[in-house]
């Protein structure tokens, strides 16, 4: 055992808590979450909720006679429209992976670099990244718009891709996670004979799984809610976002259809979230350290 890591054992802590404490504490914790948790119990149960029990007053938090009838009204409109809800559907996952895979894994091959090589002007570089996180999408929406004007690009799909492939979170977060990857690892690994896109892949990316896992949940919902805004005009390339909206603009006779849209919007990015929280939870306690 290492001096280092004896020095950590003997330095630990222990915590000088009753149990009463403790149960009070987890009961405050536990009241806070079930707080929080209300608006997403109340989405739920206003999708199940007939158009009585919609408007009645005052409102009611739980459903009383729960029906289907919402999600039947919604799947009807969708088949009575004259783009299919698959091209929609399409349209919307294409974005959303493209868009997601492409930053993650651009954020994290720019950030390598910037984490583990000092040159000429890197730290200009990262100092520009981190100014541009002062900046919020509605500053940079008309730029945005003159440079894929230019391109060629507005009414496609990678009007909405590219910019989100300059997501200035993503790299921070990478390349912060990456400094905590010990330098005598990438140096034995070089001295083995691997190369630098070798030690990318095999070494690199999978000690910083939990960031890049985190950066996925961060990304994935803003395409997911993408509705094309300013950018894409053409019917045939419009999202699910854009689709169900006009749904739900059709006044208060589709209240409970709107319901319905929005648990099925809340659905996928929720369920993303469950499958790799543990990861986030792991990247939020480490990214801040140092050795």
């Amino acid at each position: 055992m290492s001096v280092k890591t004896i020095r950590l054992i003997s330095g630990t802590k222990k915590l000088n808590r009753s149990f009463t404490v403790s149960f009070l504490l987890f009961l405050l914790l536990a009241a806070f979450g079930c707080f929080m948790a209300l608006p997403l119990i109340y989405a739920v149960n206003n999708a199940f909720k007939p158009l009585d029990e919609l408007f009645i007053f005052p409102p009611r938090f739980l459903v009383i006679n729960p029906t289907m009838d919402n999600f039947f009204d919604l799947f009807s409109l969708m088949g009575n429209s004259w783009v299919p809800l698959s091209r929609y559907i399409m349209n919307t996952l294409i974005i959303t992976v493209v868009g997601t895979a492409g930053h993650i894994l651009l954020a994290s091959a720019a950030a390598y670099p910037l984490a583990k090589y000092r040159f000429p002007g890197s730290k200009v570089l990262f100092t520009i990244v981190v100014l541009s996180l002062m900046f919020s999408a509605q500053v940079t929406a008309i730029p945005n718009y003159m440079v894929m004007s230019w391109l060629g690009w507005i009414n496609t799909h990678a009007s909405i891709i590219v910019p989100s492939l300059s997501f200035s979170l993503g790299l921070f977060l990478m390349k912060q996670f990456m400094e905590q990857i010990p330098d005598a690892l990438l140096e034995a690994a070089k001295i083995d004979g691997a190369s630098e896109y070798r030690i990318f892949w095999t070494i690199v990316m999978p000690n910083v799984k939990p960031a890049w896992l985190t950066l996925m949940i961060l990304q994935f919902p803003m395409l997911w809610g993408s509705d094309g805004g300013n950018f894409i005009y053409s019917e045939n390339l419009k999202t699910l976002h854009y689709a169900l909206g006009q749904i739900v603009l059709g006044g208060i006779a589709r209240a409970g259809v709107g319901a319905a849209v929005a648990l099925l919007l809340m659905v996928v990015p929720i369920t993303l979230f469950i499958i790799s929280q543990s990861s986030v939870i792991q990247t939020m306690a480490t990214s801040g350290m140092k050795e």
